[in-house]
């Protein structure tokens, strides 16, 4: 399917800042977070509006780990997907860019907690 993927280049920077300022681990838990919490959204975002792919670039093991099926199974039930889809691969980087987007924002105006703080105020519990 993929062998690796990019960030933009504005979220390269994002995601650099995020996990010095978190300190929750490295860049890849925190793209990967940003995943999470953009999937958790059940948005749906438009291939068309892809970013560039100038940014911090990850493999898919250190971006997925373990749980790429889940990834993949996320992705497909918010899309409506086969696991074959064309696509995927764009959806995927639309939601680890838009995630990272969104929490440099909504870090950047809460900035004066803990990252770990920062995390479970996101969490939806229902």
């Amino acid at each position: 399917m993929f062998t690796s993927i990019k960030t933009s280049k504005k979220n390269k920077e994002v995601v650099a800042e995020l996990t010095s300022k978190l300190g929750l681990g490295t860049e890849n838990v925190i793209a990967r977070l940003a995943l999470a919490y953009s999937l958790a959204k059940e948005e749906k975002l438009d291939v068309k509006d892809i970013q560039d792919a100038q940014g911090k670039e990850y493999s898919k093991k250190v971006l997925l780990g373990d749980y790429e099926e889940v990834y993949w199974a996320m992705l497909c039930v918010n899309y409506n997907l086969y696991k074959t889809d064309k696509d995927l691969v764009k959806y995927l980087k639309l939601h680890m860019d838009d995630g990272l987007e969104l929490l440099g924002k909504e870090y950047g105006e809460t900035s004066n907690i803990s990252g770990l703080e920062f995390i479970i105020n996101k969490v939806n519990l229902k």
